[in-house]
């Protein structure tokens, strides 16, 4: 087994390929909620491990100040923040990089279903 960074590049094409057909199958326009549900579903029938709704804590100068949840964490390595909006913005991609860095994960993928084909939606954080 490799380090924590290569295990989570290993699982990201599994996982995109289990996005994909997600979003073949329901297609764009519906809530966030429905689209983690049914990836949830298309990852078990797949045989990946996750988490679902995974609290990391949020620190100052030492002190923990509240949580956040990343949607869905593969692998206890790759962190997946889904997304149903018109275009992903600077703040959807920040918003990946601070649960990174928040809970030690190194690599993250921000999936936007709200689009025509699913490849446009899909874009890879590295911290």
């Amino acid at each position: 087994m490799g380090n924590a960074s290569s295990d989570a590049n290993d699982w990201t094409g599994r996982v995109i390929e289990a996005c994909i057909e997600v979003h073949r199958y329901i297609g764009p326009g519906f809530p966030e909620s429905v689209y983690e549900e049914a990836l949830c579903i298309e990852l078990a029938e797949r045989g990946i491990p996750f988490e679902r709704q995974v609290a990391c804590a949020v620190n100052y100068k030492g002190h923990q100040v509240g949580r956040g949840k990343m949607d869905v964490v593969v692998a206890g390595c790759l962190a997946l923040e889904l997304k149903t909006v018109d275009s992903l913005g600077r703040v959807h991609f920040a918003q990946v990089m601070s649960y990174l860095r928040a809970s030690g994960h190194r690599l993250g993928l921000l999936i936007n279903f709200n689009v025509p084909m699913l490849k446009d939606g899909i874009r890879r954080i590295a911290l």
